[in-house]
């Protein structure tokens, strides 16, 4: 017979104390831990309750016995959203989508549900937040339907899995994790035992009957996604809808994937009729940019395998307070304190008594090596008030000997420049070895900051 006890649990970070904590020692958070009750079971009634749900007991085999055969991927009519996980959608896997309330994951999984249905697909959208005739007018709203299409308000996981036994679906939607229960589980719903076991079971359903099963997860004031961490390792692909409320742009991100790149990056735009995907995001990036402003230099930034082009702005004033402030949105704070500790040290320019206010452009976020040399760009042309030519662009690595380095996929970042109208680029100079630029775009070749800033800024 099982036995109850009672455990006081963080429900930030999933940690177990005995007794009750004001704040948690594992994430630092104040009135986190709430009383629980959990009930241990012995190993072999464990694996007979998985057995018994997988209906599958498994074997060791030796790895030359195994038969490997590459996994068919099945495409959606939203390539964003196939680059971001890798080439398509890998049936049995389970994806997990986080984002902010009002974002629009919902969104997102309806067309996504809709487009499959219309492609002969069975779909199940279970929702623990929304009646059916709510989920109708948004799906009315944006133009979905289709005769495998079906709609399950519900919380029980012991109903759910009643249902998926009978539909016997292709795809599941969640909607969402922290909305279902499990009742041999007695805890709060939303609690991280509850998480922890349904999606132990959403797991045990997608790999034994083969079905793809996309779940919502709610995420916290830190954009953290809510619950225990072992969610995010449970789970075969992790993503992350963000963007601003007060804009129409949404970026898709993959933060885990176990069947393709967690660089890829998907860029959509919220209108009326639903989400529409952005073909050419360097022009959204780039269309408001002023032709004569100071303190701004446009890197060829790579996301993934996709050359984005960004604007840097920086803005430097002389300090009003005792010690100069560094404030970066978009980029790593740590990374501008370093390019202007070397712009003061090589390039002579007296920065320790200047506030620097950076930030890129469009919301985006920056973080490779290739973007230093548009930082430093952009922060001396600021400093020295003087502008950059507005068909330049900047790609490099700068390092603390002032020295400019070279930068992976060179051919592509010049490529995607010149195809949006650019007429010079600086690059390391040791990029330009083996290959042959294109002939609608100057590349020129520098090896110190020094000879940057003099081409920059003449």
């Amino acid at each position: 017979m099982a036995k109850v006890k009672t455990q006081y649990i963080c429900q930030n970070c999933g940690y177990n104390s005995p007794r009750y904590l004001g704040r948690c020692p594992n994430c630092g958070q104040w009135n986190t831990l709430v009383e629980e009750r959990v009930e241990t079971v012995n190993a072999q009634s464990t694996t007979r309750h998985s057995s018994t749900l997988t209906g599958i007991v498994a074997k060791p085999q030796r790895v030359k016995d195994i038969d490997a055969q590459k996994l068919p991927r099945v495409k959606t009519k939203l390539n964003e959203l196939n680059r971001v996980l890798g080439g398509g959608i890998v049936p049995g896997s389970l994806i997990l989508i986080g984002g902010d309330p009002g974002i629009g994951k919902s969104t997102l999984l309806l067309q996504v549900s809709g487009q499959l249905s219309d492609e002969g697909h069975s779909v199940l959208y279970v929702s623990g937040e929304e009646s059916g005739a709510q989920i109708k007018m948004r799906a009315e709203r944006l133009a979905v339907a289709g005769d495998d299409f079906y709609i399950y308000p519900e919380t029980s996981m012991d109903s759910i899995r009643a249902t998926i036994d009978d539909l016997n679906p292709e795809y599941v939607v969640i909607d969402s994790v922290q909305t279902m229960q499990a009742t041999d589980v007695n805890s709060a719903i939303g609690s991280v035992s509850q998480i922890r076991e349904v999606t132990a079971q959403l797991m045990q359903i997608a790999k034994s009957k083969n079905i793809t099963i996309f779940v919502v997860g709610h995420v916290t004031k830190g954009g953290a996604l809510a619950g225990p961490k072992i969610l995010e390792h449970m789970v075969d692909t992790v993503l992350y809808f963000e963007g601003d409320l007060h804009h129409t742009y949404r970026i898709l991100r993959a933060v885990k994937n176990r069947f393709g790149s967690t660089n890829e990056l998907g860029i959509f735009e919220m209108r009326t009729a639903g989400l529409a995907e952005v073909k050419n995001p360097s022009e959204i990036f780039l269309e408001e940019r002023l032709q004569d402003a100071t303190g701004s230099a446009v890197v060829v930034s790579l996301e993934g395998t996709r050359p984005i082009l960004v604007e840097i702005q920086a803005l430097v004033t002389p300090t009003v307070f005792g010690n100069a402030q560094r404030t970066a949105t978009g980029l790593n704070r740590n990374r501008v304190s370093l390019i202007m500790a070397v712009l003061e040290k090589r390039a002579n320019l007296m920065l320790q008594n200047q506030d620097a206010y950076l930030k890129a452009a469009g919301g985006v976020k920056l973080d490779e090596p290739a973007i230093d040399l548009a930082i430093a760009i952009a922060i001396a042309s600021s400093y020295r008030d003087k502008g950059t030519r507005p068909d330049d662009a900047f790609v490099g690595e700068v390092g603390l000997t002032g020295e400019i380095r070279r930068v992976s996929r060179i051919e592509q970042r010049v490529a995607e420049a010149a195809k949006l109208g650019f007429k010079r680029i600086l690059v390391p100079k040791n990029n330009l070895q083996g290959w042959n630029p294109p002939a609608d775009i100057e590349v020129v070749g520098v090896t110190t900051i020094n000879e940057a800033l003099r081409l920059a800024l003449a």
